[in-house]
């Protein structure tokens, strides 16, 4: 007999780093403990409403994971800089949002190396600490500088990815944990490569603007998987509304099932019904 256990507009998995990392589904009002449901059937429904994750509009289509399309024209957290940080206007005086950019932006944020896929860096906000990770299925990561301001961290991560990857291969991801990595190493190793550049950017901004972090424990973890994908296929519920079957494990923002993945950050604002046979 089929059980529905909640429904609602989904928006991404809350998680809590722990061993291994706790996931709760979000389901409009309803949070739904997951980490209990591994090696059971659910099912995903989706009922073909989407609305606006930030004004809560009625949508045909979801742009920028969850946004409708005034909202992602309009919004500064949709705009391309999110992405490209090093591409900050804020300065220009051609923020969407100056408010927003200072709070969200102009505050310091963490450079850090992760083991996704394999080495990457990334940067993320404070508070992002270690939610951010955990969204990218990391199984290692490193704080390696604090910076004073989001176009900075552009600014480093541009240095960075002439050496290494700034991106996750997310289906290498979702087959298995990469092999561990020993970030301190790393962090020495491209600290000499990358330390003309990273001086000229604090000649240029201060040193204040750019600090480089020593003596930092590497963040480890673990997700809730039981057994991983040798191929990995993605359900698409704008094409079949409906996703689902044993559920395998959970890592970064997917569910693992043994029909497919879903990527639950990418269909925020849809309305699904979770349910269990």
């Amino acid at each position: 007999m089929t059980e529905v256990l909640a429904a609602g507009h989904v928006r991404k998995m809350k998680t809590q780093l722990d061993s291994p990392v706790q996931y709760t589904m979000l389901l409009g009002d309803e949070e739904i403990p997951l980490n209990q449901y591994l090696g059971q059937r659910l099912g995903l429904h989706f009922d073909g409403a989407i609305n606006c994750i930030h004004c809560g509009r009625k949508t045909a289509k979801s742009f920028n994971q969850g946004y409708c399309y005034p909202c992602f024209k309009r919004l500064a957290q949709c705009d391309g800089c999110i992405m490209s940080p090093e591409k900050c206007h804020y300065a220009a005086g051609t923020c969407r949002e100056p408010e927003w950019g200072e709070q969200h932006c102009m505050i310091d944020h963490f450079v850090y190396l992760a083991n996704t896929s394999g080495l990457k860096v990334g940067i993320t906000r404070g508070s992002q600490v270690p939610t951010r990770w955990m969204d990218q299925g990391a199984t290692q990561a490193l704080p390696i500088f604090r910076v004073d301001t989001r176009l900075h961290s552009g600014l480093v991560e541009v240095v960075f990815k002439n050496h290494i990857a700034d991106k996750t291969n997310w289906q290498a991801m979702l087959k298995g944990d990469a092999d561990h990595c020993d970030l301190e190493q790393e962090r020495i190793r491209l600290l000499a490569e990358c330390m003309a550049e990273i001086s000229a950017l604090q000649q240029q901004f201060g040193l204040q603007a750019v600090t480089v972090l020593e003596g930092q424990s590497p963040t480890l973890i673990s997700y809730p998987v039981l057994e991983y994908p040798t191929k990995v296929s993605s359900f698409n519920l704008d094409k079949t509304p409906f996703a689902g079957g044993i559920l395998l494990g959970i890592k970064g923002q997917y569910l693992i099932f043994d029909a497919g993945v879903i990527n639950m950050r990418k269909y925020g604002g849809y309305r699904l019904s979770l349910t269990r046979d």
